[in-house]
């Protein structure tokens, strides 16, 4: 899957207005500013097809309700939080069922405005501020995202109940400089639990598998 996202701007400076990024057929995209909810539609319909037949009415109806509830939840946390597109897997791969145990989403965060007049500080300068105030417990990396000066940001979130976090996941953070802009901040966070265990051997496969989606991204200029 080719996945798209063209971003607004101004166009005075010629920043990148999107991102393309190469996903598996298995996986789906959920754009999170607008058709949101005739992706999701889809995705449900499609899922939804795939039950066996001679399953009992009274086991598929609670069934689809708490997918259903459960995906739809998902997305509205991926928009509050700022979300441009949600990536899920939705097909099954071999033996496995769909869960949604994994995701990517992808936000851009602003930085506040200047006074007139002030300029913001290099992203290289920032990504240093980032590398030596982060959390000691994560893997921090510097590097480029297709050009652009990035950090790649690594962590186990533990469980948090109180916050509706059941179990720990894996978080793996492309923050990158959007070029042209040095007020807008893209950033590209996969998460996922695992085979149960953020840590355990299906986690490290998948941490690899995305760190290799994020080498096909690149920026789209127009």
């Amino acid at each position: 899957m080719d996945a798209e996202h063209t971003a607004a701007t101004d166009g005075s400076s010629k920043p990148a207005t999107g991102y393309r990024l190469l996903l598996p057929s298995q996986w789906a995209q959920v754009p999170l500013r607008q058709g949101t909810e005739e992706a999701v539609g889809s995705i449900l319909k499609d899922l939804f097809s795939r039950i066996p037949e001679h399953l009992p009415p009274d086991k598929i109806g609670p069934y689809k309700k708490v997918i259903s509830a459960r995906f739809r939840s998902s997305v509205t946390q991926a928009q509050q939080k700022n979300g441009l597109d949600l990536y899920v897997p939705v097909k099954p791969v071999g033996d496995q069922e769909f869960n949604l145990g994994a995701s990517i989403l992808v936000t851009e965060t602003t930085l506040p405005e200047r006074e007139p007049g002030a300029t913001f500080a290099d992203p290289t300068d920032l990504v240093v501020q980032l590398l030596s105030r982060e959390r000691v417990n994560a893997d921090l990396r510097s590097g480029e995202v297709d050009g652009a000066v990035a950090v790649r940001r690594e962590f186990v979130a533990e469980a948090d109940p109180t916050h509706g976090v059941d179990v720990a996941s894996r978080r793996i953070e492309y923050i990158a400089s959007v070029p042209g802009d040095p007020a807008r901040w893209f950033v590209a966070a996969f998460s996922t639990v695992g085979g149960g265990n953020p840590r355990d051997e299906l986690a490290e496969v998948l941490v690899e598998w995305f760190d290799a989606v994020m080498a096909t991204f690149r920026w789209r200029f127009e």
